[in-house]
């Protein structure tokens, strides 16, 4: 089974695609669909549309997951915003996929197992459960890649999957310790 996440935002939308069997998770693409930083916002929103058009197309997914809104610094961007999901969702109903939404808080719960969790912590879960050699980037695609692993964990009641499916050398966010090169660049001024 094949699962579409996508963090939508009218300047930058993550989108990323996982294939699953229930028990093994793989990456099939991910990734970020930037508008260019003038352009009026129509042309924006046509853009988005025109690559998560073809992206689902793509990679075929059964199912499309998007991040709901739940915060906006201002009405003006949560107007963008919903703009941004509305023609997301709008590629993923003209592809005949079923659309399923999560907020913010459920998807960090999923993942890291606490809803407040940073885009850090995130990102090092999504690439301990995909087995990735690195976090992806940019956020936009690990939290997009979160939310179709959140669906995924949703579809089993025992609730995330077995301990197998991530790596034995950090299976919890709380055990994770950054590189000592990281730690010295977050110390840097």
């Amino acid at each position: 089974m094949r699962v579409f996440g996508i963090d939508p935002g009218s300047d930058r939308t993550g989108f990323g695609c996982v294939e699953t069997d229930g028990t093994r998770h793989r990456l099939v693409r991910c990734g970020a669909i930037t508008a260019p930083p003038h352009a009026p916002f129509p042309e924006k929103l046509v853009g988005i549309y025109r690559e998560l058009r073809a992206c689902l197309a793509d990679c075929r997914p059964g199912i499309v997951v998007i991040e709901s809104v739940f915060y906006a610094a201002n009405a003006r961007s949560a107007l963008k915003l919903g703009h941004a999901r509305g023609v997301a969702m709008l590629a993923a109903a003209e592809a005949d996929l079923p659309i399923v939404e999560y907020t913010p808080a459920e998807i960090k719960r999923a993942i890291v197992g606490y809803g407040r969790a940073e885009k850090p912590q995130v990102q090092q879960m999504i690439k301990l459960l995909l087995g990735l050699s690195a976090v992806p980037t940019p956020h936009d695609a690990a939290d997009a890649l979160a939310a179709a692993i959140c669906h995924i964990h949703a579809r089993h009641p025992g609730g995330p999957l077995p301990p197998a499916t991530i790596s034995r050398a950090a299976t919890s966010w709380r055990r994770y310790r950054p590189s000592v090169q990281a730690t010295r660049a977050a110390r840097r001024p």
